[in-house]
């Protein structure tokens, strides 16, 4: 870069421009005029960036254009047309403005509609696990979580050091938790293993399903008080969403609480 004014580089900056369209307007300022590959050199910008720089400022009528020896030249029309410019910026806002104070009630007449929908956020990788059970100790706890389990795979999706923060924090939180789990004995050892040195009211109660009966890659959890977690952990990618809405959180919790209580789930 050969600039020498880089203080009128920012302050044009702060009038709108881009950093590149600032160095490109001064660098025509201070040459006098030059053509694309000589602005490209002064400024330090790719010739490629160049182009489309001048392009932009010609059409907005900041720079000229001349045809010299079948090459285009490019020169600072008069400092005045940023004033002209910056007054059509400004009357564009205000016209904007008018336009969206008009269309207001009917944006606002849809998005009340979205009141109903859930919200539904979707995870995709090997981080998929820890942001939900993080989104499951960011509020403000108070509440039993309850779902259903394949520990093995859980603990294994989970690096140690967050698992063993995220259980503290739900007992910091006074989180509970009831697990439906498959019948294993890694599974039946996971509070043991997992929540040793925590008190044992924040130990999760757990019920089994047998395995071979019914095996599954898979967790659903339902917790605060509107949000439901499902991810896949089985397979080549872990994927996994997080539901946010009270019917259907309810509804997951009566279907838990129906599966606590069936014969298939033993103590």
């Amino acid at each position: 870069m050969q600039i020498k004014n880089l203080d009128l580089v920012k302050s044009l900056q702060k009038t709108g421009f881009t950093d590149k369209e600032a160095l490109v307007y001064v660098s025509l300022l201070e040459l006098g005029g030059a053509y694309p590959s000589r602005i490209a050199e002064y400024s330090g910008l790719k010739r490629a960036t160049t182009y489309n720089v001048l392009t932009a400022l010609s059409i907005r009528g900041l720079i000229n254009e001349i045809e010299k020896r079948n090459k285009i030249f490019y020169q600072i029309d008069k400092p005045s047309k940023l004033i002209n410019y910056s007054a059509s910026r400004v009357r564009q806002a205000e016209e904007g403005l008018e336009k969206a104070e008009k269309i207001l009630p009917d944006l606002e007449s849809m998005f009340s509609m979205l009141g109903n929908k859930p919200k539904v956020l979707f995870f995709e990788g090997p981080e998929t696990v820890s942001t939900i059970y993080k989104d499951v100790i960011a509020g403000a706890g108070n509440f039993e979580m309850s779902g259903f389990s394949n520990v093995d795979k859980f603990i294994d999706s989970m690096p140690p050091n967050q698992l063993y923060d995220y259980v503290r924090a739900k007992e910091r939180m006074n989180i509970t938790s009831k697990g439906i789990f498959s019948d294993t004995p890694s599974n039946r050892a996971y509070g043991q293993k997992v929540f040793d040195g925590v008190k044992k009211e924040y130990w999760p109660k757990t019920r089994y399903l047998s395995a071979k009966k019914f095996p599954y890659d898979a967790e659903i959890i339902i917790y605060a008080e509107n949000k439901v977690g499902i991810t896949k952990l089985g397979g080549e990618n872990i994927i996994g969403v997080i539901i946010e809405d009270k019917m259907i959180h309810d509804m997951m919790k009566m279907i838990f609480e129906l599966s606590w209580g069936s014969p298939e789930v033993k103590e």
